[in-house]
């Protein structure tokens, strides 16, 4: 991951903004790419779905191998998909920085966080709006990022579930106290007008897909929602709430 902006790192920037290619212009998926991240995206998010665990059908390895020339900041792999073992060597080979899976995919959850450290790349667990937080209290201790989905997961494009914010604070105190440097990942319609209340919650690192891509502005969409969720984390969240969406 060296000559990467974005490394699992402390040196990492303090709000991260990763992209959701699912949102991006698939007839020039590559240009796309190098556009974003020129215009300040820390990640690629790399959204793969199988018809099976979620009701859509979209990229797969092939895709991300593509890709991964004019990626210079690390691929975020997320996979919903079930089984999901039999993907990660096919994405960690495909040139994936980091891959994350949901806990109702896998039928061993330590094992398949091993599998995704032993090639080569990064672990997320990740978890839906209504998954409960104790599936967090024995692998911990071995995952890189959490991701907190704010949408239920299957297609882009949907709007931010706000129950998810003390869900995301819940999360937040647990990998504080673990002591651990673990990202904090959300993903599922942020925009700027939710980002100050998902930065106050506590996240560090931001999934956007339409807000980014739709209207041909990539900097300003990502200036802006990085803008918004830094001055968050500058106010009480009880501050935030009634904001508008």
């Amino acid at each position: 991951m060296q000559n990467q902006k974005a490394t699992l790192s402390g040196s990492a920037p303090a709000m991260r903004i990763a992209p959701s290619l699912l949102s991006a212009n698939f007839a020039r998926l590559g240009e796309e790419v190098s556009t974003v991240i020129e215009a300040g995206a820390d990640l690629i998010h790399f959204d793969v779905m199988d018809n099976h665990y979620v009701p859509n059908l979209t990229i797969g390895p092939l895709v991300c191998e593509a890709i991964k020339p004019y990626a210079t900041v690390p691929i975020d792999v997320h996979l919903m998909v079930k089984p999901v073992d039999a993907l990660i060597p096919m994405f960690a080979e495909a040139g994936a920085s980091i891959i994350s899976f949901h806990p109702e995919a896998s039928e061993h959850i330590d094992r398949t966080i091993r599998l995704i450290r032993d090639s080569g790349c990064k672990a997320g667990l990740v978890l839906n709006p209504a998954t409960p937080l104790q599936v967090l209290d024995h692998v911990l201790d071995q995952i890189d990022l959490v991701l907190l989905m704010s949408v239920n997961p299957g297609f882009g494009g949907q709007s931010f579930i706000e129950s998810v914010l003390p869900k995301i604070e819940a999360v937040r105190r647990r990998i504080d106290a673990s002591g651990r440097d673990i990202w904090l990942e959300v993903d599922g319609g942020v925009k700027p007008g939710n980002a100050a209340r998902i930065g106050a919650a506590g996240a560090d690192t931001l999934v956007a897909g339409s807000a980014v891509f739709s209207g041909g502005r990539y900097r300003e969409a990502i200036d802006a929602i990085r803008t918004q969720a830094l001055q968050g984390r500058q106010i009480p969240r009880h501050a935030m709430e009634g904001s508008p969406a």
